[in-house]
């Protein structure tokens, strides 16, 4: 326990030297994350939206994965009007660096002067990107520094010298841009890499990166997430709190919640509880990029996010020392003694509860739209990255089938894609998709309303 507790100040520590304070999102907002594979394949954006849906149930929002594969800053540039302005954005983050900087595996002065070029390449398309932005005044941009390369775990895959340090110096640049034009600035890479490091000196292949060094698991994505959240000063943030004094028969505190019909005695304490948040919900489903023995909830050994995002206390001071059993809705959710009551109990972190379980078809909704766009986002990596550049964009026509086919021959990801990709190509099949997407959002934003919920905690026979 002491060596967790040294651990979230550590981790902290690193977040606040490195923080810098953005507005949260607002109702209305649309925000469009615009990446490569980390964003494309990836959660955090997810999980941001997550933590909205659960802790501001009435502050309807719209998140979209703007991420597309492999790409590199000059490719973002060149499909911001048709992938990116289309979606009608409130808001736009954008992060790049990591394919910017390349894979090639060189030493020395050859490493320097390739990885400077490389820099250099991709900071004059970020001008342009600057450029096309400030037409848009109407469109808040957050400017995110990448998540890091992992060039220090002992794993399988042999590390490229030196790519993280290029990686940095495109985030320098960011944080300047940024400064100067007025947009928020939220840094991924500096944290994660202090992460990486401090997990290394007990267990040298710990990584947030995955077997590839690249893509972070979903605990590494909710991560991400943590530091985006942090960053938009919403720690702090109790789901709700209640305060029982069942001596003096009062509720000396509701935080974020409304009780009701209060029945106190020191042999027991009854009321009705609306809260205005739901509890975060953790996925324990292993997933993700490279290893899949990772599940979001891992993240939680290594971030303090319960502490600082998902606490629903309920304290009662003055119950006798005695065992009390905890029911809601007529369901026994635990047993706890008086002196536990007394320091409190954060239901968010007990799954059974009613509150939890709703939580947990909010997230399994969010999931299940997550799944559905990631196809959507399959057919845009197919034209933006393949079709493109051979002059095919949007062009679904069984010749461009028939082209996919044969290349996808020599393209493993092309061939894994072209399954998705073939029903993709019939716009019929694609607004059904979004359809879809959109009930789910709506379902979403139903189901994620608080309801009341008695509470009795009485005497155990």
């Amino acid at each position: 326990m002491r060596r967790f507790y040294l651990v979230v100040f550590f981790i902290g520590h690193v977040l606040c030297l490195n923080a810098q304070s953005i507005a949260p999102f607002k109702a209305g907002d649309r925000v469009a994350f615009i990446g490569n594979s980390i964003t494309d394949g990836g959660h955090y954006h997810s999980y941001i939206w997550l933590y909205y849906l659960t802790h501001f149930p009435s502050r309807r929002i719209q998140l979209f994965n703007a991420g597309i594969g492999g790409d590199v800053s000059k490719q973002m540039y060149e499909r911001l009007e048709s992938d990116v302005f289309a979606k009608k954005p409130t808001v736009v983050t954008l992060t790049f660096g990591m394919n910017d900087t390349g894979y090639q595996n060189l030493k020395g002065a050859k490493a320097d002067s390739v990885y400077a070029a490389k820099v250099a390449e991709s900071l004059k398309s970020f001008a342009l990107i600057a450029d096309k932005l400030k037409l848009h005044p109407e469109i808040r941009t957050i400017m995110i520094a990448s998540s890091p390369y992992d060039e220090t775990a002992k794993i399988k895959a042999a590390p490229l010298l030196k790519k993280n340090a290029a990686m940095q110096k495109i985030a320098k640049a960011q944080r300047a841009v940024a400064l100067e034009s007025k947009w928020d600035f939220v840094d991924f890479g500096t944290p994660m890499t202090a992460i990486n490091l401090r997990g290394q000196q007990t267990d040298s292949a710990f990584t947030l990166q995955g077997s590839d060094r690249i893509h972070p698991t979903n605990d590494g994505q909710m991560v991400m997430a943590y530091i985006f959240l942090k960053s938009q000063g919403l720690a702090g943030s109790s789901v709700a709190k209640v305060t029982v004094n069942a001596k003096n028969k009062k509720i000396v505190l509701a935080k974020n919640c409304l009780i009701t019909q209060p029945d106190i005695s020191t042999d027991g304490v009854r009321f009705t509880y609306l809260a205005n948040s739901l509890p975060y919900p953790m996925d324990t489903i292993p997933g993700g990029f490279g290893r899949p023995d990772k599940a979001q909830s891992e993240a939680l050994k290594i971030i303090p996010f319960t502490e600082e995002f998902n606490k629903e206390m309920l304290q009662v001071n003055g119950l006798q020392d005695k065992k009390y059993n905890l029911k809601i809705d007529g369901k026994v959710i635990g047993a706890f003694t008086g002196s536990e009551f007394a320091q409190g109990i954060n239901l968010a972190l007990i799954k059974t509860t009613p509150q939890y379980q709703q939580a947990l078809a909010v997230m399994h909704l969010n999931e299940e739209r997550w799944t559905i766009e990631r196809r959507l986002r399959e057919y845009y990596w197919i034209h933006y990255s393949i079709l493109k550049p051979k002059g095919l964009l949007f062009n679904d026509g069984d010749a461009t089938v028939d082209s996919l086919q044969k290349y996808g021959k020599k393209d493993f990801f092309v061939a894994v894609t072209i399954p998705t990709y073939q029903k993709a190509r019939f716009k019929a099949v694609r607004d059904a998709w979004q359809k879809e997407m959109d009930l789910l959002t709506n379902e979403m934003y139903t189901a994620n309303k608080p309801v009341p919920h008695r509470f009795e905690i009485t005497l155990v026979d």
